[in-house]
């Protein structure tokens, strides 16, 4: 039976990348998307089809998305015949990259880590949403991850205890700086406490690290800076994602302002970009120093883009600020991957 994978973008990439790697006698066809529009001819050199010009239903697809998306290929999958296919859900992707990264060699499986024995504080706040929608599933999370509303300056109504309006805050700014605006509030109203310390970190309402209370035993006893989701891989490099995400003005304005503060960065950016690697979803768990002084360097390049970006950032109500962090958490982290510490896991989506 060949086999052909549902999916033109990074995930899709990272799987074939990991298959062809881990389980070479089951070559790739190719990628298939519906419709074809908005999609290069080729990924990894192979051919990117219309699923409906495909004539063999017999054919075997793994449906490489995200989560969220796969009922609605499933239906198109069934409807036009093709009955053999497989969801690589977040648990599974998850699973598969990180015995790719493993055999790479490339970044550091915390899962691997010799077992510690003592934990330390750790305390990670779930990114919450008044207008989230409501999970399907129940979920049993560790007793250190807490909710967090964010944009909570925008309604009067509260779906977590804490939220990102209380003491120093941007809440307000939710529209473009999404769940950074939560990271904001741990770093002015948590980090900077006098006598901080153990590990902090900010997951999504419905993505989270792939980590449990084994897990946390391991930070310490191994040193770890930051634990981070392996990197979706993109083609030909991690500027494609800006391409996709970021209008070219905004991401001019985040360079000068990147110039402007933070030179060597901005140098580094020249050849950092060019490399496959990518850190999504501003997700993370760091040493308390770690996370303070990321923060100290991120949110100043980020109100300086907001000053020089047309419209500025107060003046409109998209999210380039969030999807700007990314690309500069990914800068942060590789740039500093000789310095410090930093382990991996998978993402898991809640659904």
């Amino acid at each position: 039976m060949q086999l052909y994978i549902f999916g033109a973008k990074a995930l899709a990439l990272g799987m074939y990348r990991a298959l062809s790697e881990l389980y070479p006698e089951f070559p790739i066809q190719g990628f298939l998307v519906s419709p074809l529009k908005d999609n290069a001819p080729t990924l990894a050199g192979l051919p990117v089809m219309d699923l409906l010009s495909i004539r063999d239903k017999n054919i075997h697809i793994l449906i490489a998305t995200p989560e969220d998306l796969h009922p609605e290929i499933t239906d198109l999958l069934e409807r036009n015949g093709f009955h053999h296919y497989t969801c690589m859900n977040s648990r599974r992707e998850a699973k598969l990259m990180e015995q790719y990264f493993i055999r790479k060699g490339d970044f550091v499986s915390l899962h691997t880590l010799p077992a510690g024995t003592s934990r330390v504080p750790i305390e990670v706040f779930m990114a919450k949403f008044y207008k989230d929608k409501a999970l399907e599933n129940t979920y049993e999370l560790p007793d250190w991850t807490k909710p967090l509303q964010v944009g909570a300056a925008l309604t009067r109504e509260r779906v977590a205890r804490d939220t990102d309006f209380e003491g120093d805050n941007i809440s307000a700014k939710n529209v473009n700086y999404c769940e950074l605006t939560a990271l904001y509030w741990l770093w002015k109203n948590r980090l900077q406490k006098e006598g901080a310390g153990g590990y902090y970190g900010l997951f999504h309402y419905r993505r989270i690290l792939d980590l449990c209370d084994a897990d946390v035993l391991r930070l310490e006893e191994n040193g770890i800076d930051a634990v981070l989701s392996y990197p979706t891989l993109h083609e030909p490099d991690i500027l494609e994602h800006h391409a996709r995400y970021i209008k070219d003005a905004d991401w001019e304005a985040m360079l000068r302002a990147l110039r402007e503060l933070q030179p060597e960065y901005y140098n580094a950016l020249k050849h950092i970009g060019l490399q496959p690697y990518f850190y999504n979803y501003n997700m993370l768990i760091a040493r308390h120093e770690v996370l303070k002084d990321y923060c100290e360097w991120l949110f100043p390049i980020l109100e300086r883009t907001e000053e020089l970006s047309e419209p500025r950032g107060w003046e409109r109500k998209d999210r380039y600020i969030g999807y700007l962090g990314e690309s500069l958490m990914t800068l942060y982290f590789l740039y500093h991957k000789a310095d410090l510490r930093i382990a991996h896991t998978g993402r898991l989506m809640l659904t």
